[in-house]
């Protein structure tokens, strides 16, 4: 982790800071007092709480310094106009300094599973730091780039979005080389109104590329496809269904061991297996593999980096429990995973149990959307339990669909206990939501033992 002085990001940001002050240094920061680490940076935010009203406890947590727009008292500060904006700014400072190629990666699903399926490649041959967790947006992002360790020679940055500019402003923060977009489907649509709106925004992501950057896109996907004749930058493409990708998986197979395929390209061939279930896994691991030829990695190396690859808390993460098989992938839906979850769990031996929650931000697109994972639930469940206020058109979507045993809930114990009265030994349960809805929280409850 870089230690930087006051008077280095003062620069960086056009910031102000007193000359007794200019040399002491951070390392990190955090927006958040509670969870500050000592010797970090607090930065001082102005939203719904005005985070100057934190300064003191942030110091007697042991923070070195406070980024602020006015200092009320005698301690390390750096004075800008926005704290936010400083923020960003003081990253790309580090970004420049550190002088790693970096890779920005977006998607409206599976991002951050392609984020670290690309880490895993580039970590055979190169010192690889990659944004933690979601920490993909205008602070999140920033804050991770500061934790890097500053002898990274690549840096992998998710790159998220709820709304226009977002991406832009993060790729104009960290100017990318590399930019790779996995997919465009309809998460966040309430506020883009339309795919071509997603597909606008995530495009986003070249505002901040140089004339040589380079853009790797899912070509399977029918907006990347579309959007090949008008890009600012060159782009290579990925997938399964057309001979002319840089990069083609062919042969795909699927079993509870694993995914197999054939890499084709320009070089050559070489065999691809990942230790995961699902085929929409494919276009994440063609993504980490354009990545890796793009920076020149061996392919034993690309095959060494995706056999070893583990999924990140909360997604995919299969085990059994109570005689059960339990697969948990609670850290975000939408229409697109929640159709590639069902298709996992339709694929496995044994009654299958559906225990979905809402889909978050779909605006006008809800209902419609609900309701066909609900009749998608009928091809590949034996029952669906659903929770949340717009779940109740997914149950409505499996009864349409000829899905007798299948349930809605407005309370999570409720839900818990009505799965611990109908599952049995043998059965394989799915657990998927918005993040919002917490459906790990439902997992638990069923996992309980009884007192």
């Amino acid at each position: 982790m870089a230690s930087i002085t006051l008077q280095q990001a003062a620069e960086w940001c056009g910031g102000a800071v007193a000359e007794k002050y200019e040399n002491v240094t951070f390392t990190g920061a955090n927006i958040d007092s509670r969870k500050l680490q000592p010797g970090q940076l607090f930065v001082a935010l102005v939203a719904a709480r005005d985070g100057h009203d934190f300064i003191p406890g942030a110091l007697e947590k042991g923070a070195s310094a406070v980024l602020c727009n006015h200092a009320d008292g005698d301690f390390p500060a750096i004075v800008v106009e926005d704290t936010r904006i400083a923020l960003g700014k003081i990253a790309a400072g580090l970004l420049r300094q550190m002088n790693p190629r970096i890779i920005g990666v977006t998607g409206s699903v599976g991002k951050s599973t392609t984020k670290e399926m690309i880490a895993a490649v580039l970590e055979t041959e190169f010192k690889v730091s990659k944004t933690p967790a979601n920490h993909n947006n205008d602070l999140g992002m920033p804050a991770a780039v500061l934790a890097m360790d500053e002898n990274s020679q690549v840096v992998v940055l998710e790159m998220g979005m709820s709304h226009f500019g977002e991406i832009e402003y993060l790729s104009r923060m960290a100017k990318p080389h590399i930019g790779v977009i996995i997919n465009i489907g309809t998460m966040h649509i309430e506020n883009l109104g339309s795919q071509e709106g997603i597909l606008q925004a995530k495009l986003e992501i070249t505002k901040g590329m140089g004339a040589d950057g380079k853009l790797l896109l899912y070509g399977d996907d029918p907006y990347l496809w579309g959007s090949r004749e008008k890009l600012p930058v060159s782009a290579e493409y990925f997938g399964v269904k057309n001979e002319g990708y840089e990069v083609l998986a062919k042969n795909v197979t699927e079993s509870p061991e694993g995914i197999r395929y054939t890499c084709c390209y320009a070089g050559g061939e070489f065999a691809v297996y990942l230790p995961l279930e699902g085929e929409h896994y494919v276009a994440d691991s063609l993504a980490a593999i354009s990545a890796g030829l793009a920076l020149g990695v061996s392919p034993e190396n690309i095959q060494r980096g995706l056999a070893n690859f583990q999924t990140m808390e909360g997604r995919q993460e299969i085990f059994e429990k109570k005689g059960c098989t339990i697969i948990k992938d609670c850290y975000n839906a939408g229409p697109e995973s929640m159709e590639a979850a069902l298709k996992v769990l339709g694929k496995r031996n044994g009654r299958k149990i559906a225990v979905l929650g809402d889909m978050l931000e779909l605006g006008s697109h809800s209902k419609a959307a609900h309701t066909k994972v609900g009749a998608l639930s009928a091809d590949y469940a034996d029952m669906l339990l659903c929770y949340g206020g717009e779940s109740v058109h997914m149950l409505e979507g499996a009864k349409n669909a000829g899905l007798a045993s299948a349930w809605h809930f407005t309370d999570q114990s409720e839900m818990a206990e009505h799965l611990k009265a109908v599952a049995k030994a043998g059965d394989v349960l799915l657990f998927k939501g918005s993040r919002g809805m917490k459906m790990e929280n439902v997992l638990e409850l069923f996992l309980q033992e009884e007192k």
